[in-house]
């Protein structure tokens, strides 16, 4: 009967479900671009058993240079499986920073709260800042402040514009160990 051909050939098909996932990365990975591998839980239909089963699925993500945090990564087709003809759906993971111990991130600039002498600060000398990846003299106005921000251009997260980085002074007394 033309019934029976039809339904043969209107077989039921569905994409497979989006996944989301969110990863916590280093600042360096964000800064330098990375490689990570994460291990997800994708869910497939066993046609042989009639249902669905869960797996492990490792993969290997590309972390670009200068992903800010909350921005999303697509993976398409690493999603769940679908039915019929659907294919399998996406895989979205979120990006989250873990905290470090000397930088703050805000959007793409960074920012570095630096420990100064009083005479530093009076006088107007160059430091030493620590940067992603290494370090760059700067020089400090003569008599300046605790919360002073100075900006060291270009020296954020990568990207188009690039991100600065910020220095906040902070002016600390060391401990006197001897009369001089």
């Amino acid at each position: 009967s033309q019934y029976s051909r039809a339904s043969r050939q209107q077989e039921f098909s569905d994409k497979g479900e989006d996944l989301h996932a969110i990863i916590s990365i280093n600042l360096e990975d964000s800064f330098f671009g990375q490689t990570k591998t994460i291990t997800t839980q994708t869910s497939e239909f066993d046609q042989k058993n009639g249902r669905v089963v869960v797996r492990p699925q490792t993969l290997q993500v590309k972390i670009p240079k200068g992903i800010r945090e909350g921005q999303r990564i697509r993976l398409p087709g690493q999603g769940g499986s679908g039915f019929g003809q659907g294919g399998k759906g996406d895989l979205y993971i979120e990006i989250a920073f873990n905290p470090h111990p000397f930088f703050k991130v805000d959007v793409r600039d960074i920012l570095i709260e630096l420990p100064i002498t009083p005479w530093e600060a009076a006088l107007g000398e160059t430091v030493e800042v620590p940067i992603i990846g290494g370090s760059v003299e700067m020089k400090i106005p003569t008599g300046s402040q605790t919360g002073q921000k100075m900006r060291l251009k270009g020296k954020g997260l990568p990207g188009k514009p690039p991100g600065n980085q910020y220095v906040i002074l902070k002016v600390i007394i060391p401990e006197a160990k001897t009369e001089k």
